[in-house]
């Protein structure tokens, strides 16, 4: 799976709350993921940060 956060990220701060190993924040003060591909045990940490987005710009997409 591959992370992708679209714009309009607001740097809440959830995103790297609820999986930190995963996401952090950028230069330009925004989420950006830390991995490509999401390793395994960060899938689910991961999905939940996307359905917790309050602006929903975290993208998931899965590797075919």
């Amino acid at each position: 799976m591959v992370v992708i956060i679209n714009d309009g990220c607001i740097s809440c701060g959830l995103c790297c709350d609820l999986c930190p190993d995963e996401f952090e924040f950028g230069p330009e003060g925004t989420a950006v993921p830390i991995h490509d591909p999401v390793p395994e045990d960060l899938e689910a940490c991961s999905e939940e940060a996307a359905e917790s987005c309050p602006v929903s710009v975290i993208e998931i997409q899965l590797e075919s």
